[in-house]
């Protein structure tokens, strides 16, 4: 009995072990690989400058999560910018410490542009294998669910969609009597599930019975005790649509969060960091433009150079956004008009800034303040605010970061007029999913699209 316990034991092991490795050494192993061969390819001997920037890429080069899930277009921009980001790191500092003249240009180059390439090969590959290789029987873990509800039918199909999980669910265990289930059995009651557990060497029990049958619940894992296998609880709050759900705890009691800002903590030191770094420079940049534009505004129409409306901020706040005026009026009442195709409020300057965005750029000086960040969801004026507040279910929680300049919904398409409230619909959808899959990546990823489209977007009026 103890040697079936502990080979079942090592077995469990084994299966995560072949996915959480694969997962985390992947990119760096291959990002040293691609080095080694550039360094090979071009003759050079692979001494103690090669090692040691080897060394620093392989502890740079973890990804956060793993990409088995990621379809192509999302796993070649997190390899692409990802990549560039880290380029960008050791370039500067190679430079700046003079590190850099150790190795030959054509290496580097060769370093540079094979590298993407030879991760976006290898993590596509391993994608594609791994269900061959989770297959097979020693690493396929069995699993029953408890409860017949809408978060375990859910989680069903995850497991069937996703076979690199490498989990087989077997079946339900319910006291209702419902014979076929998407295709799973329905195996038994609730009090026989414990019995089945042991005899069948299950791996895995998930409860996903709703939390007001709680007497239910605690008899259960009364029951599953005298079991070695492993228990997880799927509260039916998860089908709600969550933003930056996760485990958490307070003073060792844990919680659970359904709706919070993803920058907490690092993460929002981090945002802020790219936010002050990239507005200075940008601004540098954009400064002697700014300066013809304003002339250009003052000279062309009577009224002031920068326009400035409430918004609202994080947590729903009043904040004061700075525009270059593109109308002929400065509307900041209970009731404002979108502006239009031919609307005859913008002036003719103050068409082409609308259309190339360049009535926009006064907001990095917002963004230094600390008003908007450069990526989040568009500020749109409280009138606004307080009518779609009421018809879109969800729209207050995008203030729950920072307004941006561009967001993801504005370059999937819904940038400018939403003359609907489907349109509307729409571009809050883009909002929360951007709150709920940010990463310094992504944010990078919009501001180069943004570039890429301005100037052929048409949807700005």
């Amino acid at each position: 009995m103890l040697s079936a316990l502990n080979h079942q034991q090592n077995l469990l092991r084994s299966r995560l072990s072949i996915q959480s490795l694969l997962g985390i050494f992947l990119d760096p192993l291959i990002i040293v690989a691609s080095l080694f061969g550039a360094t090979l390819f071009h003759g050079e001997k692979i001494d103690a400058p090669y090692i040691i920037l080897a060394l620093i890429v392989f502890s740079l080069s973890f990804p956060g999560t793993s990409r088995l899930n990621d379809r192509f277009r999302m796993l070649l921009r997190d390899i692409v910018i990802n990549w560039c980001l880290l380029a960008a790191i050791l370039f500067f500092f190679g430079y700046a410490s003079g590190y850099l003249k150790l190795f030959p240009q054509q290496v580097i180059l060769a370093w540079l542009f094979a590298t993407p390439a030879a991760l976006i090969v290898a993590n596509e590959t391993a994608r594609r294998l791994m269900p061959r290789i989770l297959a097979m029987r020693s690493y396929q873990r069995t699993a029953v669910i408890a409860g017949i509800s809408e978060t375990g039918l859910r989680l069903a199909q995850q497991f069937r969609d996703k076979p690199y999980l490498g989990t087989c669910v077997v079946g339900f265990f319910d006291d209702r009597d419902k014979q076929r289930l998407g295709g799973l059995s329905l195996l038994g009651k609730l009090s026989e599930l414990a019995t089945f557990a042991k005899e069948n060497r299950i791996d895995l029990i998930y409860i996903t019975l709703p939390m007001v049958t709680q007497p239910r619940i605690l008899a259960l894992l009364e029951d599953l005790r005298d079991t070695t296998v492993s228990i997880y609880f799927a509260p039916d709050i998860f089908v709600t649509d969550l933003i930056q759900g996760r485990l958490d705890d307070v003073g060792g009691m844990p919680v659970v969060a359904v709706c919070d800002t993803p920058f907490s903590g690092v993460n929002g030191l981090i945002k802020r960091g790219s936010d002050i770094i990239l507005s200075i420079l940008i601004l540098l940049l954009i400064a002697p433009l700014m300066l013809i534009i304003a002339i250009g505004v003052k000279i062309s129409s009577t009224g002031p150079i920068i326009f400035k409306q409430r918004r609202y901020g994080v947590d729903s706040k009043d904040i004061i956004v700075y525009k270059f005026r593109s109308m002929t009026v400065c509307e900041d009442g209970g009731h404002i008009a979108q502006a239009t195709k031919n609307d005859n409020r913008v002036t003719r300057l103050g068409g082409i800034l609308r259309r190339t965005s360049l009535d926009e750029l006064p907001q990095f000086v917002n963004v230094l303040q600390g008003r908007m960040s450069i990526v989040g969801p568009r500020p749109h004026a409280v009138a606004h605010n307080e009518l779609y507040r009421k018809l879109i279910r969800g729209y207050m929680v995008r203030h729950k970061v920072k307004p941006g300049i561009t967001g993801w919904a504005q370059v999937n398409g819904y940038r400018g007029e939403t003359d609907t409230v489907d349109k509307m619909q729409k571009r809050i959808e883009y909002d929360l999913e951007y709150l709920r899959r940010w990463s310094l990546g992504l944010d990078l990823w919009i501001i180069m699209k943004t570039v890429l489209i301005v100037a052929r977007d048409r949807h700005a009026y």
